[in-house]
């Protein structure tokens, strides 16, 4: 990760603030993704539950077969909120996905 070294810190912050008991594996990639360049201009907290939430559905949930299967991903996103938020809450996780936010 390329960011300043604040930037780092806040969204190591964030993240810990976020998911304190995620496995190390899975805080890694989604604090690389959170301090990915397009992640830049969004604040450390917004960036860190965006990178976690995409991380969540991509390696935890179906989503991948649900798109490989043919559904569109508005759809594939609806069916894997519950499966995100079941791995959100083993986190303890102190935010969970709504159905409002599905367009994250």
């Amino acid at each position: 990760m390329s960011a300043p070294t604040g930037r780092r810190r806040a969204i190591a912050k964030a993240l810990t603030a976020l998911l304190p008991l995620a496995p190390y594996a899975d805080m890694e990639k989604i604090r690389a993704d959170a301090g990915a360049a397009h992640m830049k201009t969004l604040p450390p907290t917004i960036a860190v539950w965006l990178a976690t939430i995409a991380h969540v559905r991509h390696a935890h949930t179906d989503y991948e077969k649900l798109l490989a299967e043919g559904y569109d991903r508005d759809s594939a996103r609806f069916f894997v909120i519950e499966r995100t938020n079941e791995v959100l809450t083993r986190w303890r996780a102190t935010r969970l996905l709504e159905e409002e936010d599905e367009d994250e």
